[in-house]
């Protein structure tokens, strides 16, 4: 399995300022905090050329303010959208967008995307699902399983 690849920040942030079709980047997937300085690299370059940064992160807002830890206090300097806590099945939630249980808690850090912040419960938590050249599916976003199966099932009919 193709698990990605090592690259240096500067070649990285060349990368995605280059392509100009990019908002921003989030950072999501295992903890971003693990590699809190290299990441806080990135998005101190993704700042400076105008483009955003959300992370996700498992710990919560107060633990990451009160950490001694350099490059923690790093990466949250360069984040303008913290979405925290760690995902609960018990607490499944799929109300609000990018999140997926209740106890996580959205922190505008910056005033870049504070303008969503009283329209948070008017937006609807979506999937993005993009079909490739050789027929892979790929699937990004938050959905009940149902709803992921029904999708499936949908696809595998059309492919028979």
């Amino acid at each position: 399995m193709d698990v990605g690849h090592e690259a240096e920040v500067e070649d990285l942030a060349h990368r995605i300022i280059s392509d100009g079709r990019v908002e921003g980047v989030t950072f999501v997937g295992g903890e971003p905090f693990a590699q809190a300085e290299g990441l806080a690299e990135l998005g101190r370059a993704m700042q400076e050329s105008g483009l955003s940064v959300v992370t996700f992160s498992g710990y919560v807002f107060e633990k990451l303010q009160r950490s001694a830890r350099k490059g923690w206090r790093d990466l949250l300097a360069v984040t303008d959208l913290l979405i925290d806590g760690p995902f609960r099945i018990d607490l499944a939630d799929m109300s609000r967008p990018w999140v997926g249980s209740a106890n996580q808690r959205y922190h505008f850090l910056t005033d870049r995307y504070r303008y969503l912040e009283k329209e948070l419960l008017n937006i609807p938590n979506r999937i993005e699902v993009r079909l490739t050249q050789e027929g892979s599916v790929l699937v990004n976003g938050l959905a009940a399983t149902e709803d992921l199966d029904s999708l499936f099932e949908g696809i595998a009919s059309r492919r028979l």
